[in-house]
Formats: structure tokens, sequence, C-alpha cells
């Protein structure tokens, strides 16, 4: 089940949901319209390996816009820091902003439950587009889970994305084992 805006707007009282900044006007019939950052990051070396720390490089958009080019990942970080301590958070993009060719997210969208932070966006285009900080980027809709939670996310010591930021973070998956 899929929260409706009088449930987000009740588990936002009840501090169950955390969205800071929240505006009211962003929040839609059963989801929550968040915005991009004011920081993109790119990966350092165009060839990435999975076992290894792949470094990125942190840049800020200029108020008047960057032009995002095709074949290029580009790391996004949502202007919203949210919290979510008993539902399952999903990201997904908005039809305007996919109708731009711009995805938010390559496999990512699902958040888990205790995650508290903001969101990293995994962004790339299908042709040259012109973004700008604080524009609409995606859309946050709430799961209900069913049954108990052993271990929320944010009180796991293994939760490789746990440190609070206002920039994109880069891959972890250097820290798995395999």
């Amino acid at each position: 089940m899929i929260l409706s805006d009088k449930l987000i707007l009740q588990e936002i009282e009840l501090g169950n949901i955390i969205i800071e900044p929240f505006n009211r006007s962003c929040l839609g019939t059963n989801s929550y319209d968040v915005h991009l950052g004011k920081y993109l990051a790119t990966y350092r070396n165009r060839v990435l390996d999975a076992k290894k720390h792949n470094e990125i490089d942190h840049f800020e958009i200029p108020k008047d816009g960057f032009l995002l080019q095709p074949n290029t990942l580009y790391l996004g970080v949502t202007l919203e820091y949210t919290e979510t301590h008993k539902h399952v958070p999903f990201l997904e993009g908005k039809s305007s902003t996919g109708r731009l060719g711009i995805d938010i997210h390559a496999t990512a969208g699902k958040g888990d439950v205790g995650f508290c932070n903001t969101w990293t966006l995994e962004i790339s285009v299908a042709q040259p587009v012109k973004i700008y900080p604080a524009m609409p980027i995606g859309q946050l809709i709430y799961f209900v889970v069913d049954g108990e939670i052993e271990i929320l996310y944010n009180s796991k010591t293994d939760a490789k994305y746990n440190n609070k930021t206002t920039r994109p973070v880069e891959s972890m998956m250097w820290k798995n084992t395999f």
C-alpha cells in the first residue's frame, strides 16, 4: 500500500517521516516532490572497478545551469534530507524530468526503513540537457511495511551510506566481500 497525501502528512506529524526542508506545495496526491541539490559529482576515471574505491570529484552547479552530456554518469543529490522510520521510501523520477531524457537512478530507487540522509542520484541523459540547482528532480513515495523491522538501516553497523551529507556519495561496492 502506498501512503496518500493525508497519510504522509499524518506520518510527518508523528515523526515517522521527516523531510527537510518541507514545503506543503510539494506534496502530491500520493508522493512528495524532491529537488536537485547544488552539487554534482563525476568519477575521476572513465573505467570503474567494482572491487576498488572509485573516487569522484564534486562541483557546484552554477545558478545559470549546467549542461549534462550523454555517456557520462553524474552523481547528484537531493536538496531534501529525509528520514523514514516505519515505511519503505521509493524515489522515482518525475514525468517532466523523464520527458527531458533525464534518468535519476540506474537501480537505487528504493530506500530502507531507517534511511536518514539526502538521496544520491545516478543521473544520465539521452541527449544534452541543461539542469539547475533546486529544480524538481523526482518524487518520493512511501510504502507500508508488513511486519516488524528487526534492525533499521540507520542502526546497522555495516550500513555504507549512513554518514549525513549534502553532496553525492560514490559507490561503496568495494566495501563488500566478493
